[in-house]
């Protein structure tokens, strides 16, 4: 029975007070009988707008159509036809900027809440689902992939199950790149990310941990292997900062690091001995996701006070409205159109503030957002002793100094044919952050399928010939 209600139907969740202080995941997901509620709000449109929207075209209205007739096997394995990772897309990915924003019952209300669905149906299969994913008849045809990243992932699944022997190379000590360094706990429990890998590996795709590409091995030594062909997703993890004074005095991280330190390294367990700081006043500087990620970490680890500094108003926050929500509801303090001049010493190389000035918005720039322009004379000092940059990153130089032929931009990423997703290297392709820089795990996960499309086309030829 249809379910006219024009709201979607709310998803638990922790308490601010109490979850604010863990490390345990926020939103609590749908139960059965809440998922088939929801699932009876979608219209099953005829052109189905929804699927256009998004980027791995996850067969939507079929889907939720199975949830609401209480078929969560039949669910689960329509959307893993065309994504392998539903319970990491289900939680991570911007489904109000994509397929949500194009959904018809959004225009006279809320639309269907197409993620939450899907994070359902992913976590129903993978508590009571029973069948291994099968291993395909091998073609023999071998594929090297760099980089485990969600990019990574989805181009070596989709490769593998077409039967070529995948091997994913992998710089860092454990699988899942961005998944498991960059998103806290709280956001996406790492055991998810296991247990996405896990079902790849199960189709017969290798993994090589701790090898570099560039350094332990070169993408021509690739080719020299028997690799007939390469796709790059190495994402981009070269932190940028400000070039302001003080930027060198400890206490001062890129929010790559700390991440990296509370989420890979576990700084958040007391039985882990990694080196971070007990912050007792933090400030973040940038307002994308990653910032969010960085302030609500910081914020658990113990930080009395956590700032988000910010030189744009909160429209032109890049960060997700859910995100900014759950920050302000943990009690992460705003400083927007507020800029970082100047970060202080203490005299013993620590720091002592950040000095910043106060900005006001002018005409729009090239990114159509409105330019921030500094209030003359409204420098003040904020109280901190720790600050974390977040302010994007662009992607490691090892790859493109040491394979000839590949090509970059101004801003170091890797140039590709948009519907070959081929680089200036022939046989060698690339996706996701390493193409676009920092960008959301969706896209990289339609770059990897894309790309994963264009090397079985490419190789199916080749080996006619």
């Amino acid at each position: 029975m249809a379910n006219m209600s024009a709201a979607k139907l709310p998803m638990p969740e922790q308490d601010p007070a109490v979850r604010s202080r863990n490390f345990e995941e926020v939103a609590q997901g749908y139960t059965a009988e809440m998922a088939v509620e929801e699932a009876g709000r979608c219209l099953h449109c005829k052109n189905s707008p929804c699927v256009a929207g998004c980027p791995v075209n996850i067969r939507i209205p079929e889907f939720i159509a199975k949830v609401a007739e209480g078929d969560f096997q039949a669910a689960y394995e329509i959307i893993h036809t065309t994504n392998t990772l539903p319970a990491i897309s289900g939680r991570v990915c911007p489904q109000e900027s994509q397929c949500e924003c194009l959904c018809v019952r959004g225009k006279k209300g809320e639309p269907v809440a197409i993620g939450r669905l899907e994070r359902f149906v992913a976590d129903w299969y993978r508590e009571h689902g029973t069948e291994k994913t099968a291993k395909p008849a091998s073609n023999g045809v071998k594929v090297a992939v760099v980089g485990s990243g969600p990019a990574g992932l989805t181009c070596a699944s989709d490769l593998g199950k077409l039967g070529y022997a995948v091997t994913i190379f992998e710089a860092f000590h454990t699988a899942g790149g961005v998944l498991v360094y960059g998103i806290p706990q709280f956001r996406l429990p790492k055991e998810i990310v296991r247990h996405e890998v896990e079902g790849i590996l199960d189709m017969g795709v290798e993994l090589r941990l701790d090898t570099v590409i560039g350094k332990t091995i070169t993408i021509d030594e690739l080719f020299e292997q028997g690799y007939q062909a390469v796709f790059v997703g190495s994402g981009a993890g070269l932190p940028m900062f400000m070039g302001i004074p003080g930027e060198t005095l400890s206490g001062v991280y890129s929010a790559n690091e700390y991440l990296t330190r509370v989420n890979l390294m576990k700084a958040y367990l007391e039985e882990y001995d990694t080196p971070i700081k007990k912050s007792r006043a933090v400030a973040v500087v940038g307002g994308g996701n990653v910032a969010m990620d960085a302030a609500r970490c910081a914020k658990r680890i113990g930080a009395e006070h956590v700032y988000v500094v910010y030189r744009r108003s909160e429209a032109e926050m890049p960060a997700r409205n859910e995100e900014i929500h759950h920050a302000r509801e943990e009690g992460i303090e705003f400083h927007l159109l507020n800029n970082p001049t100047r970060i202080l010493s203490d005299g013993k190389g620590s720091i002592a503030g950040m000095e910043c000035i106060k900005m006001e918005l002018g005409e729009p720039d090239a990114s159509g957002r409105r330019r921030p322009v500094e209030v003359p004379g409204s420098e003040f000092v904020l109280d901190v002793d720790t600050v974390i940059m977040s302010l994007g990153t662009t992607p490691n130089p090892l790859i493109r100094s040491t394979t000839p032929g590949l090509e970059t931009n101004r801003k170091g990423c890797l140039v590709v044919h948009e519907d070959t997703m081929e680089t200036t290297r022939p046989h060698v392709y690339a996706g996701g952050d390493a193409v676009t820089g920092a960008a959301t795990v969706i896209l990289a996960m339609g770059a990897g399928k894309r790309a994963a499309k264009s090397i079985h086309e490419a190789l199916s030829a080749k080996n006619e010939d």
